[in-house]
């Protein structure tokens, strides 16, 4: 490739597993540096505030990944049209992607985040929440969301740099980022005893600061890929922007399906009181760990898939796609074994109360039933989304958002009377939905015959 190496890294030539495992360790270590502030956040909230604190966090978190994930679709989709622009070695094509992203990306922040704060009690009350932590809920909601224009701007450089084969700074970024949150979680929550809404503010600080020096480091290094920064590169071109819906869209609706089924499930749950509630908040971040490991080999095989398939590689592609699959598989079997036998040993980091760690055998095994979806879906869900295939990713997050995962959870919830068990349980298995069509589509072989994102008019 002729455009500069200084930044861009050259995805479709040398071996497909150490290229894999080297482009997806920076990626996994920056995810397991957020899971892990927000893991954090659970321990002291739970050891500092009790089981009344773990649960508003938790509702609080489920309203704030809501936000989050329809962010994260533009940003997926750009990083798809950079990695593929990466791949036709078109450099002005990169640095408008980047005008357009950043300028609506954080438009569309600024706005949901006004729209949130505006009707947090209402989802509040929709989700059930429990009348003894709903102040808290609320304190930590409003708090989170006022923070919202720091992680699209963070998940928007991200997704720049991923698209340009450079998974290493946001790991350096998410790392400066999490120490702030360590900090200023002790400070706020054990030494100021601010509550659950410290433990939100510490977050959004440390998010600020990522952002904030991701940006400064791209300004740096804007002669590497063209983007200037000067205030009328910040422009939305059009036809830019017509691509970045054309995939944005469906993957922010995508994303919004999966998290409305979410809610749904979380609000029956809820409704079980509140150590039902304080279980499910410290399973989600238990549940953080295989998805770090499946979300970024994926990512990494999603941001390879597409430069090769922007090269013309589709035999590298199937290297890419078996080799994921194969890291997955092993990654299930290596966590899943010491979480069921430690289970109560595990559960008790985030709470002593007796009543929690009773119900932490069986949630672990529903922990399992994730980890294994995670594992099916990750190398089909690269495919996809590498592509820049739309309307499938589209139709996959209904079937496994909307369809599945409600149709399970209510089947087993209340049809067959499992109570919280059922829901648990067909939330955790509606991800097979999405593994199966993924699977029939990469083996049909019909996505070599389609064209790319950046090819499309």
């Amino acid at each position: 490739m002729s455009t500069s190496k200084a930044m861009i890294n050259n995805l479709t030539t040398g071996n497909v597993t150490s290229q894999l495992l080297k482009f997806a360790y920076p990626f996994a270590l920056s995810n397991l540096l957020q899971v892990t502030y927000n893991i954090v956040d659970m321990i002291l909230v739970g050891q500092f505030i009790g089981k009344e604190g773990l649960s508003a966090v938790s509702i609080g978190s489920d309203l704030m990944s809501f936000g989050m994930l329809l962010g994260f679709g533009f940003a997926s989709a750009g990083q798809i049209m950079i990695s593929q622009y990466v791949g036709l070695d078109n450099k002005k094509a990169i640095s408008r992607t980047i005008g357009t992203m950043f300028t609506f990306i954080l438009s569309i922040s600024i706005v949901l985040s006004f729209i949130a704060l505006g009707s947090a009690d209402i989802m509040l009350r929709l989700l059930r929440t429990p009348a003894a932590v709903f102040s808290q809920a609320r304190s930590y909601t409003y708090v989170s969301f006022c923070g919202l224009f720091f992680i699209f701007g963070y998940n928007c450089i991200s997704a720049i740099l991923r698209g340009m084969g450079d998974s290493k700074r946001p790991f350096v970024f998410i790392a400066i980022a999490s120490v702030v949150n360590f900090v200023l979680t002790l400070l706020f929550v054990a030494v100021f005893h601010l509550g659950v809404a410290g433990a939100a503010l510490a977050t959004i600080i440390g998010q600020a600061v990522s952002f904030i020096f991701a940006l400064i480091y791209l300004y740096k290094k804007k002669e590497s890929f063209g983007f200037d920064f000067k205030p009328k590169s910040f422009a939305i071109e059009k036809a830019k922007l017509k691509m970045l819906a054309r995939l944005g869209i469906p993957l922010a609706l995508q994303n919004a399906a999966v998290m409305v089924s979410m809610l749904f499930v979380n609000s029956h749950i809820n409704s079980y009181g509140v150590v039902a509630s304080a279980v499910t908040g410290i399973g989600n971040k238990l549940r953080s760990v295989m998805s770090i490991i499946s979300n970024s080999i994926g990512t990494a095989g999603s941001a390879m898939i597409g430069q090769n398939l922007g090269a013309g590689k589709p035999e590298r592609v199937k290297r890419i796609v078996n080799t994921t699959l194969l890291i997955c598989i092993g990654a299930f079997l290596v966590i899943s074994i010491p979480f069921i036998v430690f289970s109560k040993q595990v559960f008790m980091i985030f709470s002593s109360d007796p009543e929690v760690l009773e119900m932490a055998p069986s949630y672990m095994w529903v922990l399992t039933v994730y980890f294994l979806t995670f594992a099916l879906m990750s190398p089909y869900k690269a495919v996809v989304n590498g592509l820049g295939h739309a309307s499938l990713g589209f139709a996959i997050g209904i079937m496994d958002g909307v369809i599945t995962r409600i149709g399970l959870a209510v089947l087993l919830g209340i049809t067959f009377n499992m109570g919280v068990m059922g829901f648990w349980f067909g939330s955790a298995a509606a991800g097979i939905t999405a593994a199966l069509i993924g699977g029939i589509y990469y083996y049909s072989g019909r996505w070599k015959k389609r064209k790319l994102l950046v090819d499309m008019k």
